[in-house]
């Protein structure tokens, strides 16, 4: 069921603004404005629900075309689009997008598929989250980004907050206030999640980090993750950084006891 053209469902609908993710505190609840586009008004109205108790103010829409004007005129501090959906998909909407804004962006794609996944973040998305996805792995993605927002703003303001030292190791250059990695000079684009895991890794080349450290690192709320997850973020990495360099074998598996990343000093 759609909602009306131009406008969005009328779940419990608020109005907020980019400045607010400020009032983040410590991963906790905030008044920060969560946009969600989806066809499905189930997903959107669980979601909605869930974010709400947890102190989010949401707006919601059926379409990329019903959000992109509301999304440019008045931004929410994030957005959670679904890709596949009638009139304007996720993807034509990011692009849209992109044009004006730099509107944080987690992608809800379908499960195991790397070619949404590959163009979303190509296009500027800040992470994705396949389905079927847990409402409580959705809030840790979000209060993520945000926080990452605003450790990002407070450097351009020049403010005094402790953010991470860049890492460089061998050929691997991270810079935690800009999330940005090169590999050997080379743009390598990974989502939030796949950042913290990495960095967790690079951090200290060498020494093993087993599963449930990589998700105390990656998942900094308090969520329930199976800890084949991990594995599949190591695939995923692995795979990125093998698209610059097909050599590439710094993430090593130590079976039985986690990964590590190569000592290359």
């Amino acid at each position: 069921m759609a909602g009306r053209r131009g406008h969005p469902w009328r779940l419990s609908v608020g109005i907020g603004s980019a400045s607010s993710a400020s009032s983040l505190a410590n991963g906790k609840s905030m008044t920060a404005t969560i946009a969600l586009v989806d066809d499905d008004r189930n997903i959107l109205q669980s979601l909605s629900i869930a974010l709400q108790a947890e102190g989010f103010v949401t707006r919601v829409y059926s379409d990329g075309e019903a959000a992109l004007k509301p999304l440019i005129d008045n931004p929410p501090d994030l957005a959670v689009f679904d890709v596949k959906m009638p009139r304007m998909d996720g993807l034509e909407l990011l692009r849209r997008l992109r044009e004006k804004s730099q509107l944080p962006v987690i992608f809800l794609t379908s499960k195991d598929d790397e070619i949404d996944e590959a163009l979303g973040l190509a296009m500027g998305a800040d992470d994705y989250i396949a389905k079927p996805f847990s409402q409580r792995l959705v809030i840790a993605r979000i209060r993520a980004i945000l926080r990452r927002v605003e450790l990002n703003k407070n450097v351009s303001d020049g403010e005094d907050e402790p953010v991470a030292d860049p890492i460089t190791r061998g050929r691997l250059s991270m810079d935690p206030a800009r999330h940005k990695v090169e590999w050997d000079g080379k743009d390598v684009t990974l989502t939030v999640t796949e950042f913290l895991i990495l960095e967790t890794l690079a951090s200290r080349p060498g020494i093993v980090r087993s599963r449930n450290q990589l998700m105390d690192a990656a998942y900094q709320d308090d969520v329930y993750i199976d800890d084949r997850t991990i594995d599949s973020h190591i695939k995923r990495l692995r795979r990125k950084f093998r698209e610059v360099d097909p050599e590439f074998d710094a993430i090593a598996t130590l079976y039985g006891a986690g990964y590590r990343f190569a000592d290359e000093s």
